[in-house]
């Protein structure tokens, strides 16, 4: 399939290509992405680069390396405008995002250059779709935020059972209740992921903290119920973590509840709005509701992880405590080793429940599960890069969305599912009996 036309110099530029996620987004590059591709890796250590360059050519040494390009500074917005408007499509995994992630973001929005994130900071998503949507849809700058494992699997995922719901009941109906389940995790955090944990408090304030975690903060139209999800919460599970649900069994407290239902509800509101404005129709519905929960081993150790979670609160709340948690774990572009990382699974199931509008009812549920086996932080880098070729390569995906803006991974559609199963991150649905 051709690349797309653009006039510019690249095609891609991986911008923090030497860190521990850039590293991994580079080799799947080199390794699965055409070879007609132009592209570059951009930062601010040249030797690191020259090191990384290396590396890809030891793992595919007939394709043509990708180019340099050094910025001196991660604040430097001239010389970031300067290096966007070279690039169709910039991949930035320079974090924590909060402290180093605006300035990229607002030189591709005033560039048009299409751009795509691995953050899971809430608030610095929540800032930059405030500050740069018109910019973004001025300009037509396609942006991504959270297309890594944080938050793309539960968009994802939670897309994929909307449709099986569509092809099962028909094209018209909504969906009501979706969960999901991290089902398996076996990985530790990176250091990249660890600083973000303990700097969000340094970059954010309590009450930015408070306004990005509302329920469908993200979402560019209101929700006409927009606390169904914890009017649905029972009082025990709010005290103990612990809930069950058909299908999925049980379930606890997840780490990552909030951020995935973050991208999740404002893929929500952009499907209302394009539905809104007469494109095609793939809204969840009014009555749609978002929870995500992990699976526990057992009861015991779901009430662990949940209040183990609330002292963890505790922690990042008190800069002492972080200062001392600081020093026992993995710095910024450091990770597990390739060989032990090779051992990480991530699989997450879910289950959606139609909405007929109160007419009729059914025992009928939408399943689905998506897994990969390997390095997380690679499929991390996975997710971006098949990102950044479905826009490259898929025209009813440039159609689909229109112009410019900000974005979630579900709003990519199938191709990206497609691609991402190619790559051995695999998406299946289908219909069970609850």
């Amino acid at each position: 399939m051709p690349l797309k036309q653009h006039g510019r110099d690249y095609d891609i530029i991986v911008y923090g290509a030497s860190g521990y996620t850039g590293k991994y987004t580079a080799q799947h590059i080199t390794t699965h992405l055409p070879t007609t591709l132009k592209w570059a890796v951009a930062g601010r250590s040249r030797s690191k680069l020259e090191a990384v360059v290396s590396r890809l050519k030891e793992l595919n040494p007939d394709r043509t390396l990708p180019s340099i390009e050094i910025i001196s500074s991660t604040t430097d917005r001239t010389a970031l405008e300067s290096l966007c408007r070279r690039t169709f499509i910039l991949l930035t995994t320079v974090g924590p995002y909060g402290s180093l992630g605006e300035p990229a973001f607002a030189a591709c929005a005033a560039t048009g250059t299409h751009y795509f994130d691995v953050t899971g900071e809430v608030p610095f998503v929540h800032k930059m779709i405030t500050k740069y949507s018109s910019a973004a849809a001025q300009s037509g700058a396609k942006m991504f935020p959270q297309i890594g494992i944080e938050s793309a699997p539960s968009d994802l995922l939670t897309w994929s059972l909307t449709q099986e719901i569509k092809r099962e009941f028909g094209p018209e109906t909504k969906t009501g209740q979706v969960t999901l389940s991290i089902h398996n995790l076996r990985s530790a955090p990176s250091g990249g992921t660890l600083a973000t944990v303990f700097t969000i408090l340094e970059n954010f304030s309590l009450k930015e903290l408070r306004e990005a975690h509302k329920p469908y903060a993200f979402s560019p139209v209101p929700h006409p119920n927009p606390d169904l999800a914890e009017k649905r919460t029972t009082w025990t599970t709010r005290l103990t973590g612990l809930a069950t649900t058909p299908i999925l069994g049980l379930g606890t407290s997840s780490v990552a509840a909030k951020t995935d239902a973050a991208i999740v509800e404002r893929t929500w509101g952009l499907l209302s709005q394009a539905k809104n404005k007469g494109q095609h129709d793939e809204s969840y519905g009014p009555n749609f509701s978002f929870k995500q929960y992990m699976k526990p081993r057992n009861w015991l150790s779901g009430i662990a992880i949940h209040f183990g979670l609330m002292v963890l609160g505790v922690i990042m709340a008190m800069p002492f405590l972080r200062a001392l948690a600081k020093k026992f774990v993995y710095q910024p572009g450091e990770g597990a080793e390739e060989e032990v990382a090779k051992r990480d699974e991530l699989e997450f199931w879910g289950v959606a429940k139609p909405d007929f509008g109160g007419e009729e009812d059914t025992k009928k549920r939408a399943f689905g599960r998506c897994w990969f086996r390997g390095p997380v932080y690679y499929y991390t880098g996975v997710l971006m890069a098949e990102a950044a070729a479905t826009l490259l390569e898929e025209e009813s995906v440039e159609e689909q969305l229109g112009g410019g803006g900000i974005y979630t991974p579900a709003c990519l559609g199938q191709p990206f599912i497609d691609r991402l199963d190619k790559a051995g991150f695999h998406f299946e649905t289908t219909i069970m009996e609850e």
